[in-house]
Formats: C-alpha cells, structure tokens, sequence
C-alpha cells in the first residue's frame, strides 16, 4: 500500500518512454517558515494523520515562497497536514513508485497513482516488454524535494514536489546485454510530481496524479 510518509511513507531511458512518463532528465532540503505557535501535523504514510504538532522554524526551506499560502490553505483544509513530513514521505514515493516501474510492476503501481498515471505506466511496461527489454535502474539519491506549488480545490488538496535526483539508467536485452545507459554513471533527472488526497478523507493516502519535466 501505499502511504506519502503522513508522512510516516523518472539521458533519457532509451526505449523506455520514461521520458514521456517521469519527465525530463538531466542531475538538500529546504521546512515552512511560521509563526512558533502556528500547529501543524502529518500527513504522508504509511501512517494516518497524527495529532498537530508545532512547526519548528528549520534551517532550509523546502518550498518555494509563492507556495506558501498553498500549504497554509492545505493546513487549513486538513489540520492533519504537516509539510516536512510530507516530503519525507513523498521521497519514498518517488522511490517506491520507480522501483515498481522498473521492474515492471503494475499492481504495485495500482495502489500509488492515479488511473491516468497508471495507463501511461503500463503502456511503457508494454512497449519496453514487447521489445525484449529490461531495465537495470537504480536510485542512487535524491539530492533535493521541494514543493512547487500546492493548494485546495473542490476538496481535494494538490502538492507538487520537484524531485533532484541521481539515477544509474541501464537497459538491457533478453541476453541482458547493455543496449542503453550506463552501469558506471548515473544520470541526474529533474521532476515534479503532483501528489493529490481528498481532504479530511479517513483514507490517508496520497497518490501520484501528474508528472511532468522540471
């Protein structure tokens, strides 16, 4: 299942349509500066909403400053939600949700995107199938997440994330020959992904609803 850490929870890859997917590819953390008394708690998985917890002014700030009368109307909406722990569980998502697609794994992929998202999944996993070919991928680090945008609408709370990260890109043949990428070297990819939940849904779930290049 799958939880945006509530926060307790893709150059381009040859043949892989990662590209059109994940968004484009190229190569350290920044919480929500507020008032000491303002509260605010979790709210990623794989865990529920926890109890309002105070926000502590952090060193770095994980967001970009037009964003935050987003994350303060989120706050708002769901009193549950809590910004440094929702990034948290955002990376593990973004790892999650790679991993699945790598290895060619829709079911997990079912449980931490949206339909639309998982039709453009699955017709990759089709397409790099079909050719005989496998990927050998590897998340090496994500170097910096930082939220681009975020607000409510019609109920349902949106956050894009900017994901910076390093990743080792292999593809191989039936043979597992090397046809494409690097075993050596990995290749920096900048993405935003928009994560969207319902809010004051007794589902605490996030899921992955849009991707794009940075």
């Amino acid at each position: 299942m799958f939880y945006v850490v509530l926060l307790a929870m893709v150059a381009g890859f040859l043949a892989l349509r990662l590209y059109s997917v994940l968004g484009k590819r190229s190569g350290h953390e920044q919480p929500l500066p507020k008032p000491p008394e303002e509260r605010v708690a979790s709210a990623v998985a794989p865990r529920a909403i926890e109890p309002a917890a105070e926000m502590r002014e952090p060193a770095a700030r994980p967001f970009d400053s037009a964003t935050e009368p987003g994350l303060r109307a989120i706050v708002s909406a769901e009193p549950g939600f809590d910004v440094t722990r929702f990034l948290e569980g955002a990376k593990s998502a973004y790892r999650m949700i790679l991993e699945a697609f790598w290895r060619g794994d829709e079911a997990a992929l079912r449980e931490l995107v949206s339909d639309d998202v998982h039709a453009a999944f699955a017709e990759a996993i089709e397409t790099r199938t079909a050719q005989g070919q496998v990927l050998d991928n590897r998340l090496i680090a994500i170097e910096r997440a930082t939220i681009v945008s975020a607000g409510v609408a019609n109920g349902e709370a949106r956050v894009a994330v900017r994901f910076d990260a390093d990743i080792a890109a292999v593809t191989r043949d039936a043979d597992g020959n090397v046809v494409a990428g690097s075993t050596s070297d990995a290749v920096q990819t900048h993405d935003v992904w928009t994560f969207v939940r319902t809010v004051r849904a007794s589902d605490p779930n996030w899921i992955l609803a849009d991707t794009d290049e940075a």
